[in-house]
C-alpha cells in the first residue's frame, strides 16, 4: 500500500507542475505575439536608417567622430543579450557559447545585458565594463538609449577598438538563431554612392545628430529581437515540459493500476488461504 500511495503522490505533483507549464506557455504565447508585432515595426526603421547612414558616410570621407571610429589602440567591446530568467530552454546557453567561443576574455571589454550573461560571465572573470539588467519584457527606445549612452562614454573614453553585439535574431516562435553583429566603426562603401542627399546645415551636422540615433535604433532592435525569442523559446520549452508531464501521468497512472490491482489480488489471496486454513 505504501507503493500505492508513493504514486498517487507522483501523480499529483507532475499534475500541479503541469498546470504550471501550460500557464506558462500560455503567457509566453501572449508575451510573444506583443513582441513580435514590435520587432515588424522596428526593422524597416532599422533597415533605413542603416541605408542612410552608409550612403551619407561613403560621399563624407573626410567625416571623423570616434563614436564611429574607435580607438586603434583600444580593444573590441562586446554587448551580449540574455535573458534575466531561465526556463527558456537553450536560449540563455546558445547565447553564452557562442560568446564564449568568440570572446577573448583577456584582451576584450563586455557589457552584459541580462542576469544570465552577468552572472556567468563575472564568475568566470571576463572584463565586465556595465551591465544592464530587469529591462524586463517589453524593451522600449530608452533602454536602447541608456546602453547608447554608455557606449559613448566608454568610446570618448578611448577604451574600444569595436563594438560588436551578440543577441538572439528572431526568425520566428520556433526558430531563433544567435548572431554576432559589428556595430562600430562603421562600415564605408568602397565607392562614393551617387545621387547624395541634399543637406541644410552640413553633412557634419546632420552625422553628428543621426548616429546616436542609428546607433541607438540598431540597440533597440536588438532587444526587441532578443526578447522575441526568449518568449518564443520559453513558449516551446514550456509547450515541451506539458507535453513530457502528460506522458508521464499517464505512465503514472498505468503503474498505479498494476499496483492496485495487484494489491487487491494480493489480498484476495490472502483471504481464500486463510478460509482454507480453516477448514
Amino acid at each position: 500500500m505504501q507503493g500505492i500511495r508513493d504514486i498517487k503522490r507522483r501523480i499529483k505533483t507532475v499534475t500541479n507542475t503541469k498546470q504550471i507549464t501550460k500557464a506558462m506557455e500560455m503567457v509566453a504565447a501572449a508575451k510573444l505575439r506583443r513582441s513580435q508585432d514590435k520587432v515588424i515595426q522596428s526593422k524597416p526603421y532599422a533597415a533605413k536608417m542603416q541605408e542612410v547612414v552608409e550612403r551619407v558616410l561613403s560621399n563624407s570621407r573626410d567625416y571623423t567622430n570616434p563614436i564611429i571610429e574607435g580607438n586603434p589602440q583600444g580593444k573590441p567591446a562586446f554587448i551580449v543579450v540574455t535573458a534575466d530568467r531561465g526556463l527558456c530552454g537553450g536560449y540563455n546557453a546558445n547565447v553564452l557559447r557562442t560568446a564564449q567561443k568568440t570572446i577573448d576574455k583577456e584582451n576584450s571589454y563586455v557589457i552584459v545585458v541580462g542576469r544570465k550573461a552577468r552572472d556567468l560571465m563575472k564568475k568566470q572573470g571576463y572584463n565586465i565594463v556595465a551591465e544592464f539588467l530587469d529591462i524586463g519584457d517589453e524593451p522600449n527606445y530608452n533602454h536602447g538609449q541608456r546602453i547608447y549612452g554608455t557606449v559613448a562614454q566608454l568610446l570618448e573614453e578611448g577604451l574600444f577598438s569595436e563594438v560588436n553585439i551578440i543577441y538572439t535574431q528572431f526568425i520566428n516562435a520556433l526558430t531563433q538563431r544567435v548572431v554576432i553583429e559589428r556595430l562600430l566603426p562603421v562600415e564605408r562603401k568602397g565607392e562614393k554612392i551617387s545621387n547624395i542627399y541634399l543637406f541644410e546645415p552640413s553633412v557634419e551636422e546632420v552625422l553628428d545628430n543621426l548616429i546616436p540615433k542609428y546607433l541607438t535604433g540598431k540597440l533597440y532592435q536588438a532587444l526587441v529581437e532578443s526578447k522575441a525569442a526568449e518568449h518564443g523559446a520559453r513558449m516551446t520549452a514550456m509547450g515541451s515540459a506539458t507535453d513530457n508531464a502528460s506522458e508521464m501521468i499517464e505512465k503514472l497512472t498505468l503503474t498505479y493500476n498494476r499496483a492496485r490491482q495487484a494489491s487487491i489480488t494480493q489480498e484476495i489471496l490472502e483471504i481464500v488461504n486463510g478460509a482454507n486454513a480453516l477448514d
